[in-house]
């Protein structure tokens, strides 16, 4: 649904010197009816992502493909027919105050001059799509954050297009009405069957909804893949970000190491749960003790960071030896195991 090849955009730097690559080379490819996350820090590119793939900048170089058209390649009425396939979700919905919300989701329509019966017919169906029976005559100073949410998802929703884009659609909201939208947005992904791509910083939105994701870092990609694979890497930079782990207890008299991992379908001794971590250690003549950790159920796989006290059966710390041979065997099992520091 959504293929980018060697998509580059170079910018002049102001007064000269040297430009400026705001992305640089990027491939990508997202399927029919996945939700599909681009995560990264400020400066990374998303937001020059955004407007390449809405044709609002021209790529110096690839090609940005919806559905098969390449929307670098179009001008003019070709180009603002292309972008009716592409429905837009900001944080903020910057709704018309002097609008209701039924004629703030028509907006689009009036302006495509769809026919006043035939956009209110639309306008009706969508209201009952995002849940917002009974408020359709509010205006926005009367609405609440997440129903100015669906307001806006409802006018991103308004031509029937084939895509979503959700640029940070719940950094303004609450942590129950983040769940909501989501809810939502994953809701609508299956009865419309429409490409959903959720830009965000938030490692819990990824989590939460997306199928896939990607990391964009000084306008590259740094990693991408399905989430439960790209999550249970524990040598890739994601993986610490979406599984964060938590401080540990102080004042521990124990041997502690820190342990990531998730179950690696081409290793058939790979680690899959914190119990197996355990139980391991039992073989060295040791004790261990999950003392922090986050594990969390990705698409049916268990990933986690956890930290192990390790100890002898008398209490003593395990000794240097025992230690490295257990940090070797989980190795071995696709685990990251490393001392921690003291």
């Amino acid at each position: 649904m959504i293929t980018l090849e060697d998509l580059t955009k170079v910018f002049p730097a102001p007064g000269g010197g040297d430009p400026v690559v705001a992305l640089d080379g990027i491939d990508l490819e997202v399927g029919a009816g996945q939700i599909h996350g681009i995560v990264g820090r400020s400066g990374a590119g998303k937001s020059t992502l955004i407007r390449c793939l809405t044709g609002l900048e021209k790529p110096t170089r690839g090609s940005v493909k919806i559905d098969g058209t390449d929307i670098a390649a179009l001008d003019g009425p070709e180009l603002r027919a292309a972008r009716r396939e592409i429905g837009m979700v900001f944080q903020h919905a910057n709704l018309l105050d002097s609008r209701t919300a039924a004629r703030n989701i028509g907006h689009p329509l009036e302006i495509a001059g769809i026919g006043r019966e035939k956009r209110a017919a639309r306008v009706s169906e969508l209201v009952d799509l995002v849940g917002l029976g009974g408020r359709e005559h509010n205006h926005p100073a009367q609405l609440s954050g997440g129903q100015i949410q669906r307001v806006g998802i409802a006018r991103g929703l308004a031509a029937e297009p084939k895509v979503l884009l959700c640029d940070e659609p719940t950094s303004a909201l609450d942590p129950a009405t983040t769940r909501q939208i989501l809810a939502l947005i994953r809701d609508l992904r299956d009865r419309l069957g429409i490409t959903v791509l959720m830009i965000t910083h938030e490692m819990s939105v990824v989590r939460e909804i997306c199928d896939s994701v990607t990391l964009l870092e000084d306008g590259r990609v740094v990693q991408s893949g399905a989430l439960a694979d790209v999550a249970s890497d524990p040598h890739g930079p994601l993986s610490s970000e979406l599984i964060p782990l938590p401080p540990a207890p102080t004042g521990i008299s124990a041997r502690v190491v820190d342990c990531d991992y998730g179950a690696d379908p081409e290793n058939p001794r790979a680690v899959a749960t914190s119990e197996e971590l355990v139980r391991i250690a039992e073989g060295y003549g040791a004790r261990a003790q999950i003392v922090a950790g986050t594990i969390e159920t990705i698409a049916g796989r268990q990933v986690g960071r956890v930290q192990l006290a390790l100890r002898n059966e008398d209490d003593t710390p395990i000794t240097e030896k025992g230690l490295a041979e257990y940090l070797r065997d989980l190795e071995s099992r696709g685990v990251v195991a490393k001392e921690a520091a003291s």
